[in-house]
This record gives C-alpha cells, structure tokens and sequence, in this order.
C-alpha cells in the first residue's frame, strides 16, 4: 500500500503530485527545488541553491520517517554541467559513508528556473 508523505519544511507541490511516496519501507521522492520554504525565496548562486536543495530534501527524507543516510539513489538534474563541481562539493557535505548510486543531467531548464533539482529513494 502506498502512503504520501507531505511537509511544510519542503516546497510544497506545485503540481498534482506528492512530495513523496512510500511503498513497502522505500521512500520515493519527487524532485526537490532549491525554494525555502518558509518564504518562497529561492537563494541566488548556485552553491546557496545546492545548500537549500539538500537541506529541503534531508527535512522530507525526515518527515517520511528516514533520513540521508539511508538513501540509495539520487538523480540530480542541473541547468549548467560547469556547476558539477560546486554542486558536488555540497552534495559530499550531506552524504558521508556510502554515498548512494547517482545519476546526474544537465536540463535546459526547471520549475521556478531553479539551477537544479534533486530526487532520491531510501530505505527506511
């Protein structure tokens, strides 16, 4: 059986869709933006954005009852492959161990034309 999971310290849905889904102790995420949500902000360079993503994405992962460490698989899609690297550096800073598998594509562009957008599956 499967069972949204909603939180208002993630941007919210701007879509017919739910922040995430788990099915049978996985927990799927839809894409995350970089939007705080307290204010609907969206910080400015790509690093700040990469922070944001993370942190929005660590606050559903803990809403669903699991956390960062327990994620196996993220896509990353990014607006500018030459921000590889600043991404990578913050995304190293929010998972530590095992990192999960990953996938990462440049897309020309996302909601809110945010510079990336981070989906993951973890276990609980």
């Amino acid at each position: 059986m499967k069972k949204a999971i909603s939180t208002d310290k993630a941007p919210a849905a701007i879509g017919p869709y739910s922040q995430a889904i788990e099915v049978n102790q996985m927990v799927y995420t839809s894409g995350v933006i970089p939007v705080v949500p307290e204010t609907g902000e969206i910080p400015a360079d790509v690093e700040a954005q990469a922070a944001q993503v993370f942190q929005n994405l660590s606050n559903l992962l803990q809403a669903s009852g699991t956390n960062m460490e327990n994620v196996v698989k993220t896509t990353v899609f990014i607006k500018e492959m030459n921000d590889f690297g600043k991404i990578n550096e913050i995304y190293a800073k929010y998972f530590t161990g095992v990192f999960p598998a990953r996938s990462c594509v440049e897309v020309a562009r996302l909601p809110k034309d945010v510079l990336l957008e981070v989906e993951a599956i973890a276990i609980k």
